[in-house]
């Protein structure tokens, strides 16, 4: 069965974490959640209040990782999903998630993210000459990066799908699946 790795810790936003997760076991996809360690992580839920100039936070869900980075083998997924949140701004130091994005990146394989998400990619160079969505706070940090920002809802360059926050997730899910029926269709087994 194709697998699906997504990338979260402590922090990622809830809806960019479960969503697609659920959406990719509805799809045929067998999907592990990779975090620094096999453990409970604590989701958080990030949402637009009146009166606030930027979104709030507030603790979601406790999901499951079911493998620790540095027991990841990249070669045995398909695709790589990294949701939003504030897990991206501390795991793009972690070295088995950079080694983890170097290997979908060097083999073009369908490279899936949101929010925050990009942030990772940046921090490996991965984004520089690349289009790419993300949250209009680090587009800066994207550009600096050497990425060509783009605020639309989605954006598509070439394996890579980002987006701009949860609230594109149907536009964002209908292109990740798109690209995945293309190049790791779920087989029959």
């Amino acid at each position: 069965m194709a697998r699906v790795l997504i990338i979260a810790g402590d922090a990622s936003e809830a809806l960019e974490t479960v969503y697609p997760h659920q959406r990719l076991l509805e799809e045929g996809y067998e999907v592990h959640l990779a975090a620094p360690t096999k453990k409970k992580i604590q989701l958080v839920v990030h949402d637009f209040e009146e009166g606030f100039d930027t979104y709030t936070e507030k603790l979601g869900y406790l999901w499951d990782a079911d493998i620790a980075l540095c027991d990841v083998r990249p070669e045995d997924y398909v695709a790589l999903v990294i949701p939003g949140g504030r897990a991206p701004e501390y795991l793009r130091y972690d070295t088995h998630v950079r080694r983890i994005v170097d290997h979908f990146v060097s083999e073009r394989k369908v490279i899936a993210v949101q929010c925050h998400g990009p942030l990772i990619l940046a921090a490996t160079g991965a984004l520089k000459g690349r289009r790419t969505a993300g949250w209009p706070t680090i587009a800066a940090d994207l550009e600096a990066a050497g990425a060509l920002y783009s605020g639309d809802e989605v954006v598509i360059d070439d394996n890579l799908v980002s987006g701009l926050a949860w609230p594109a997730h149907p536009a964002w899910m209908r292109k990740v699946i798109a690209l995945l029926r293309e190049h790791a269709p779920v087989t029959a087994g």
